[in-house]
């Protein structure tokens, strides 16, 4: 993914400077356009204060002489710094709704500190807010200018329609319009978040004054000779007061938005699932074994429901990926985490049968998740007989992706005679005469080596360890 030098594309909107890599370290220019803003947010202390808070990704400046290739004029550069790299970088469309929020309160907190030290963020980005180390933090340091007296906050529509709009929709109408945001990455627009909210939300009143009224605004100064028209506070002065009072009453808004994880198929899978507890923990066994065998530094765990696989891994100090198509396991999967103040995995929405693509300008902004692997490792437990059964998917089009997503692939092999699959079945025709273990044998030989193959004790399933072949 990374060349001797390439600029990347999900910054290019940036004038204050871009994020580039030479020779696969990631820096970050910084341009002269920039420089006042930059030096302020160091002298001031708002910098060490949000890294102490671990709020904003910690960086180290770097001597522009010693970058090899720029991919820009570097008559333009004023500093060029090195930012701490996260591991994997996710997107609002995939966080469960306790992660938008997370983000949310992360950035309303940021803002504070901002305006303590005289400085206010001019973006309020859903994609600037990453989770890192297992927490919500900003990763573009150039989100922040001084403060003027009277600055209205020009990010508050930004702000509405990256979190405000979609956790309102997941909150009070259907936590699947959280997806929206896939369509729309610029923000959800605000009177189709109105239209698509119950009557209801017209008598509360954060969200009848920050979407009802504010998306009524945006369309009645659609066509004003002022930029900012439509936009609360952006069209005249607005003191510092009136302005905190504003970020306070967001924070308010935000903190009283809840979902319950409940009524999905799958997020009680383990409390339902036929397995006894000796076949669960022999299941356990073999992932650790299978683990500490192929070594991985990286795991995407596919299926994972609530992570009880993901965290063998987590255990062994593997930055682990929990990816689920069930919000409501996802959910629960990252209150866990939140709860036990866990670092090394990432419990994220996404349907394999349809993965996040690359998608913004040209395809290019916002990566695929292909394109953000391959992972080391990969499960793919208690998996297939969906894919196969439920999706029409044939094994050749199976292996054909896991191959692109790792080198190593630990996943179960679950034989028709399994109750999960007579589940599947039972609404169904069964055409899935191809549904054998031979022929899911051999149809990923085509392009892994299978390692170990052992059956889990007291079921009908097999476990197996694969390493992903050179095929020309």
């Amino acid at each position: 993914m990374t060349h001797a030098t390439n600029r990347l594309s999900s910054s290019f909107r940036d004038p204050s400077g871009f994020l580039f890599f030479d020779n696969g370290t990631l820096f970050r220019s910084v341009s002269r356009r920039y420089q006042q803003h930059y030096g302020y947010l160091i002298q001031s202390g708002l910098y060490d204060k949000l890294v102490v808070n671990n709020l904003l990704i910690p960086h180290g400046e770097i001597d522009p002489g010693t970058i090899e290739h720029f991919p820009g004029s570097k008559e333009d550069i004023y500093k060029i710094i090195q930012p701490e790299m996260v591991p994997f970088i996710s997107y609002p469309y995939e966080w469960c709704f306790s992660q938008l929020k997370d983000a949310a309160l992360a950035l309303i907190k940021i803002q504070k500190l901002a305006l303590e030290c005289n400085m206010i963020l001019k973006d309020a980005n859903a994609y600037n807010m990453q989770f890192y180390k297992g927490k919500s933090i900003l990763i573009d340091t150039l989100s922040f200018e001084i403060y003027k007296k009277n600055q209205p906050w020009v990010a508050y529509r930004q702000f509405c329609q990256h979190f405000m709009a979609p956790l309102s929709l997941m909150a009070y109408s259907d936590i699947r319009l959280g997806r929206l945001m896939r369509s729309y990455i610029d923000g959800l627009p605000l009177d189709l978040v109105s239209g698509l909210l119950p009557i209801s939300t017209w008598f509360k009143p954060a969200l009848l004054s920050h979407i009802h009224l504010h998306a009524k605004a945006q369309k009645r100064f659609a066509n004003s000779p002022h930029p900012a028209g439509g936009d609360k506070g952006e069209s005249r002065k607005v003191s510092k007061h009136s302005l905190t009072a504003l970020i306070h009453h967001l924070e308010s808004a935000i903190t009283s938005m809840h979902w319950q994880p409940a009524g999905t198929e799958w997020s009680n899978y383990y409390e339902d699932t036929t397995y006894s507890p000796a076949a669960m923990t022999h299941k356990k066994q073999l992932v650790e074994s299978y683990l500490t065998e192929s070594k991985p530094h990286t795991v995407w765990d596919l299926g994972a429901n609530t992570g009880v696989f993901s965290r063998i891994a987590m255990a062994k100090e593997i930055d682990t990926i929990a990816l689920d198509v069930d919000p409501a396991a996802v959910e629960k999967n990252y209150r866990q985490m939140r709860e036990n103040k866990e670092t090394k995995i990432l419990p994220l929405c996404l349907d394999l049968t349809n993965p996040s693509p690359s998608i913004g300008w040209a395809n290019k902004e916002r990566l695929s998740l292909i394109k953000r692997g391959p992972a080391d490792a990969v499960l793919a437990l208690a998996l297939i007989h969906h894919l196969a059964i439920s999706n029409n998917v044939p094994f050749s089009h199976i292996v054909a992706l896991l191959s692109q997503l790792c080198r190593f692939l630990i996943i179960e092999f679950v034989s028709k005679d399994d109750s999960q699959v007579q589940r599947l079945l039972r609404s169904r025709e069964d055409i899935f005469d191809h549904y054998t273990q031979d022929h899911f044998e051999a149809s990923f030989r085509s392009h892994f080596s299978i390692l170990r193959r052992e059956g889990i004790l007291g079921t009908q399933r097999t476990l197996y360890l694969m390493e992903k072949r050179n095929v020309s």
